[in-house]
């Protein structure tokens, strides 16, 4: 017979449960995903097969210097075409025994599984999108949603998107450029970041088309930081128990030119991106955004499944206007 000894502490004495749900010990920032979702780059669509965005690709060639008695061209000039992005499903389930269900019931549950089950499926949901956002689309045999290494490429000469070759189309492609060091570590980052930025804004006033944000790697992040010009003032916050001095920035703080950093666990290494929401969009079709389905019971399981779906893809109005600083180092 075996023992049933299971010690007179443990047999006792309940143990002390601390907090009323697991900690997150796993899920990362997914910066990308929040700044997309609440940045003003999400946009809902209501159906379609496709998401189209209508382009202005070329001017109308008629217009040049003439001679007095000239006759003015007058051919037709094809000036108009649209992009076309593909609707991309990511998907998943949550699912829990009838067993979990009843043994969590009341005073004998530790926290609430099942809301604690179904959290946790929308924030891996959460993760995978995010993944798949810093992506090229090819994973899962080209069933992943479009990501930024695709749109925003390092080599943005060659590759289709939405539809329009870019190797054929140079004015479907994207601003790129090494921020290689020339001798010391990040040496050459704000040049680069200069130069795209530049590009991206473009001549004129550029309030609409330049960037509003950029996004890189924590390690990237870091370099940006440590070649700010040191102009150090510390002053004591008397607001702040035991707080006398502040030697760094707080993350919220560091822009370039009006456009803010932020640090993605998910994000390439040595790439940092500029964003602008007017024209990137996370484009859903409207009631499909990580919508989670009532519980379903198969008919031979003691279980209960939900699934969550969105139906989205990330689209391009103008690449020109977006770019990536790639080889930092």
């Amino acid at each position: 017979m075996a023992d049933p000894y299971i010690g007179e502490l443990a047999a006792s004495v309940w143990d002390k449960k601390i907090g009323s749900k697991p900690n997150d010990v796993i899920f990362n920032s997914r910066a990308l995903f929040y700044l997309l979702k609440d940045g003003g780059f999400q946009e809902s669509a209501d159906g379609g097969k496709t998401f189209e965005f209508g382009i202005e690709y070329a001017e109308n060639g008629n217009f040049k210097s003439y001679g007095e008695w000239d006759t003015i061209d007058s051919d037709a000039d094809t000036v108009f075409d649209a992009a076309q992005f593909t609707v991309k499903i990511h998907a998943g389930t949550v699912k829990y025994s009838e067993l979990e269900k009843a043994r969590n019931q009341a005073a004998a549950g530790k926290f609430d599984l099942i809301a604690a089950k179904l959290e946790n499926g929308k924030n891996s949901a959460i993760a995978n999108l995010n993944r798949s956002l810093f992506a090229d689309g090819s994973g899962n045999g080209a069933l992943d949603i479009d990501g930024l290494q695709k749109i925003i490429a390092t080599d943005p000469t060659s590759g289709v998107v939405g539809g329009i070759d870019r190797a054929t189309f140079a004015f479907w492609r994207n601003r790129q450029t090494s921020g290689a060091k020339s001798s010391s570590a990040f040496d050459n980052l704000r040049a680069s970041m200069r130069t795209v930025y530049g590009l991206c804004r473009g001549g004129g006033s550029g309030v609409e088309t330049a960037p509003k944000s950029w996004i890189t790697t924590q390690t990237v992040f870091n370099g940006y930081e440590s070649i700010l010009t040191a102009n150090e003032r510390y002053v004591k916050d008397s607001a702040k128990s035991g707080q006398s001095a502040d030697a760094g920035f707080d993350t919220d703080a560091l822009y370039f030119k009006g456009a803010k950093g932020l640090v993605d666990e998910d994000a390439p290494a040595g790439n940092l991106y500029f964003l602008n929401p007017k024209y990137l969009k996370l484009v859903y079709l409207k009631g499909y955004w990580l919508k989670m389905y009532p519980a379903v019971d198969p008919a031979a399981q003691l279980a209960n499944i939900h699934k969550v779906a969105t139906f989205a893809q990330l689209c391009t109005s103008n690449p020109r206007r977006l770019g990536v600083v790639t080889s930092i180092t």
